[in-house]
């Protein structure tokens, strides 16, 4: 499972992407929207400020703002920068790989092959997916703000 931090980086990137190419958004706006905990929203878009995925604006008028097209920003991107490795075993990640401590022939490893696969699978998507992929899906699917 993905963490809610994840999650809610994701939500409050969708939001900052439906807003994209205006003025900066105030935490407590996306809070709202969102439903989450600010102190906690907080830390998430400082994380993703410093790692560029984001621009913040102080004063007055000030907030957050997309710092690159939501086109731009990939799931995979968010999921590694927030929660670290998106494979399932330590073996068979590409970022964070670690042999598994009873694995004696890990290319013999029939567990880790089929983990491969998976993992393989999980990255088409997420690498294929964007933060404009995402508003987009909700809009087919007759997401509304009203409701």
């Amino acid at each position: 499972m993905i963490s809610k931090k994840t999650k809610y980086a994701i939500k409050a990137l969708m939001v900052l992407g439906r807003n994209y190419g205006k003025e900066p958004m105030q935490i407590i706006k996306i809070a709202e929207e969102e439903r989450i905990p600010k102190k906690f929203l907080e830390q998430i878009l400082l994380e993703m400020r410093n790692a560029g995925i984001l621009y913040s604006k102080k004063g007055a008028g000030g907030g957050y703002s997309l710092n690159k097209a939501p086109e731009d920003i990939f799931l995979s991107q968010i999921m590694r920068l927030i929660d670290g490795p998106i494979a399932l075993l330590p073996c068979v990640s590409l970022n964070f790989y670690r042999s598994c401590d009873e694995c004696t022939e890990e290319h013999a490893c029939g567990i880790r092959d089929t983990f491969v696969d998976v993992r393989n699978a999980m990255l088409q998507i997420l690498n294929d997916t964007s933060i404009a992929s995402l508003i987009n899906k909700e809009a087919e699917l007759g997401f509304s703000l009203e409701s």
